[in-house]
């Protein structure tokens, strides 16, 4: 038998173990608190949808006589159809992240080719003056500063893919820097607010599926698409600065928004120049243009600082497949959610309720067809991508709803993705009032947007 101190010690151990287990669980099933939230109300909301639409079924005579409702077999089969749902979706978000595996894997290979090399470096002094007063925190040069303007840039040139395992690069910096490891740092709370508001200047993908839909001229929604993005990250940041008490009245901060302004301006001017198949001719050529030099130019950096550029590529691939393995969870998580809630119908139901609550107003509802849209995009990127290609192919790709849908489109990133995918990677359970930003970023752009469909197309 073993005396008392062995005992103790096997005790103490033990009560290591289940700490350890304990954190663990904490870690990865307690989600940030909105994100429950909304987690849960996907379901429950979908849930009484659902029982409604069954209810209806069976007193469907009661509800065509009295209320002047129909409800008909699509309503007794929607259980079936919300739990077939959630099979495929989960299905799907596995799929997902195998497919993000290699683009990790290359990304964050060539990532780590770039750090050895230097060209995070360069980036982060390039950006210092202004990052250093919205990232205060954080200390001078670190890596983050290099990994989250490399995901910045992405984003503005309609790259997703590029985009994704950059940001996830500049979180694990970030999570450096973090004191609490289970909390969202500050920094981290400005860069994911920036992140998800999406400023695109060259929305590529966008553009190409309007050409394919057949518009006129596809980069109509160019200049709309720019004000609302850009009034959205703007938003973003000015709320988030509130929360941090940042001082945006500043000559360097200053600097920065009017160089942008300028770039923005000088776009709308090539822009209104220029020949329109020319311009998305230009545009589409320019952003795998610099996405490839950008390669090229680690791997020269990497030959001037004799470092190998093979063995970089496989460190770097390595934690590129740990951490697409990793999100899986994530990613079901809020996915099989999202579907329950659009399988049940909820979404539907929301957007007659919104316009008829807007034709009250005498405001014209134009626009609301275009809003699954809007309301789609925060939560599933591709989900939002298939509704806007639905409604330029009912609508028209010309039509007011074809093109505001191109500019909710573009508006924004999807909140809710980014938010569980990059807060995921880094094992962040506490987001703090990240969402809430997000969200009032996303709410200004949509506003924005329907705004500036009205100006240019109605």
């Amino acid at each position: 038998m073993l005396d008392n101190a062995a005992m103790l010690v096997k005790f103490d151990r033990t009560m290591d173990f289940v700490n350890d287990l304990s954190y663990f669980y904490r870690a990865f099933t307690i989600p940030a608190m909105v994100l429950n939230y909304i987690w849960i109300g996907f379901f429950l909301a979908g849930f009484l949808v659902a029982l409604v639409r069954v209810a209806g079924y069976y007193f469907r005579d009661f509800f065509a006589e009295h209320l002047n409702i129909i409800f008909g077999a699509a309503d007794l089969n929607v259980f079936s159809d919300i739990v077939q749902g959630t099979f495929s979706t989960a299905k799907y978000s596995v799929e997902i992240c195998l497919g993000l595996i290699g683009i990790m894997a290359f990304w964050l290979g060539i990532m780590k080719i770039g750090e050895k090399g230097g060209a995070i470096r360069g980036l982060s002094r390039a950006v210092n003056p202004f990052f250093r007063r919205i990232f205060p925190e954080l200390p001078a040069n670190h890596p983050a500063f290099g990994s989250m303007i490399m995901n910045i840039s992405a984003n503005m040139l309609g790259l997703d893919n590029a985009a994704t395992p950059l940001g996830i690069k500049a979180m694990e910096d970030l999570q450096q820097a973090n004191k609490t490891k289970d909390t969202a740092s500050n920094a981290m709370i400005m860069f994911i607010v920036l992140n998800t508001a999406g400023m695109t200047v060259i929305p590529v993908t966008i553009l190409a599926l309007r050409a394919s839909a057949g518009a006129a001229n596809p980069t109509d929604i160019f200049m709309p698409l720019l004000i609302a993005t850009f009034s959205a990250a703007f938003t973003g940041f000015i709320a988030v600065s509130i929360m941090q008490k940042i001082n945006i009245i500043n000559r360097v901060i200053l600097g920065y928004l009017l160089g942008i302004i300028g770039v923005i301006a000088f776009l709308i001017w090539y822009m209104v120049a220029h020949d329109k198949q020319q311009v998305q001719t230009v545009t589409g050529f320019a952003g795998n243009f610099i996405i490839f030099s950008i390669i090229i130019t680690f791997i020269i950096l990497g030959i001037v600082k004799k470092i190998n550029l093979y063995e970089s590529f496989i460190e770097g691939a390595k934690e590129g497949f740990t951490i697409a393995v990793k999100i899986i969870p994530y990613l079901v998580a809020m996915l099989v959610a999202i579907g329950v809630f659009r399988a049940s119908g909820a979404m539907d139901l929301l957007m007659k309720g919104i316009s008829r609550l807007v034709g009250q107003f005498g405001v014209n509802t134009d626009f609301v067809d275009a809003l699954p849209v809007a309301f789609m995009k925060p939560l599933s990127g591709s989900g939002a991508r298939g509704l806007m290609v639905d409604a330029m192919k009912t609508f028209g790709a010309d039509s007011f709803v074809g093109r505001l849908s191109c500019i909710f489109q573009g508006t924004t990133e999807t909140t809710f993705y980014v938010l569980a995918v990059y807060f995921g990677a880094v094992n962040i359970s506490k987001t703090r009032y990240a969402a809430g930003c997000a969200l009032i970023a996303d709410l200004a752009g949509m506003v924005v947007a329907i705004f500036v469909a009205y100006l240019f197309f109605h």
